[in-house]
């Protein structure tokens, strides 16, 4: 296994990560917009077509009827969240691969570093169950045709007015099914990339872009792989009317199961996979560009 880069420092941490998560908004939201459409598009009624066909049937009609800004639909809430979120799952790792070293040389093993990835997806679900919630209401109003929410304060301020802080945070148990193993997946991916894409004799910080972002890409795919299924259930379940889940995801998964089959628990796989190369490829790339940048203007921070 090729030589580990040292823990980072929280600020440099908190900075680059935030960083890395604005280029993974930037270019990972159309599709996420989409995703979350079908995800959560109703049921059609015997002998009508469902309102969007596919992937590309509801990138289509979103253009064509809301514009490009409707393929940002959303965008304030997880770009608000991207900063303080990513500097937390950064540091998340940093801390769980710190937990896990006897001497802070010690090179850990992939199972090592899927526990520090794991220990990252508890920590960003406290900023991530309500950016997550909030999202996903304003992404499918304009589907429905309703203007409920002007926007994401507008939004959050309501859903605390409805049902106070639980409301806010509906769907955080689905979260963390959904990001625990997820994140992982991800960091120990994306080690494991950057390890065997590192050329004998050289040193993992100074991968190439290319493989920065071959990593980063793939590891975004493996990640995704993982997270489709509670991603399916938390879209639901977040968008659902006040009371219609009593029982949580257990209500939804039966209700899934039930009415759309096991293959429902993978809709928005296209646009998922579509957006997880490229989102978490910039994401990554801006995470290493970031780091860099300030290891050179503040390399004793």
């Amino acid at each position: 296994m090729a030589e580990q880069p040292q823990p980072i420092s929280p600020v440099k941490n908190f900075f680059a990560g935030g960083f890395g998560g604005v280029c993974l908004v930037f270019v990972g939201h159309p599709l996420d917009t989409i995703k979350v459409r079908l995800q959560t598009q109703p049921k059609p009624q015997p002998g009508q077509p469902p309102l969007y066909s596919g992937t590309f049937d509801c990138f289509r009609k979103t253009l064509v009827g809301e514009g490009v800004r409707g393929l940002y639909r959303g965008m304030a809430a997880p770009i608000v969240g991207v900063t303080p979120m990513f500097a937390v799952c950064f540091f998340g790792f940093g801390l769980g691969k710190r937990l896990q070293q006897r001497k802070p040389d010690d090179v850990l093993t992939y199972p090592q570093l899927f526990a520090a990835g794991m220990l990252s997806g508890v920590f960003t679900t406290v900023i991530m169950a309500p950016g997550e919630r909030i999202k996903c209401l304003l992404q499918i109003q304009a589907a429905t045709g309703e203007t409920k929410y002007n926007g994401p304060l507008d939004c959050a301020k309501q859903l605390y007015r409805e049902a106070g802080i639980r409301g806010v945070y509906k769907g955080t148990v689905l979260t963390l099914m959904r990001d625990v193993p997820a994140s992982g997946m991800y960091f120990m991916t994306y080690e494991w990339l950057k390890n065997i894409l590192t050329p004998e004799g050289k040193s993992v910080s100074d991968l190439s872009v290319p493989r920065i972002l071959f990593a980063g890409g793939l590891a975004g795919i493996f990640n995704w792989a993982v997270a489709i299924p509670p991603d399916v259930l938390k879209s639901r379940f977040q968008t659902a009317p006040l009371g219609k889940y009593p029982n949580g995801f257990r209500d939804v998964l039966r209700e899934l199961i039930r009415e759309e089959g096991v293959a429902s628990l993978y809709k928005g796989f296209t646009a998922v996979m579509i957006r997880a190369f490229p989102a978490n490829a910039a994401c990554f790339l801006g995470f290493e560009v970031a780091m860099k940048f300030l290891n050179w203007i503040a390399p004793g921070l």
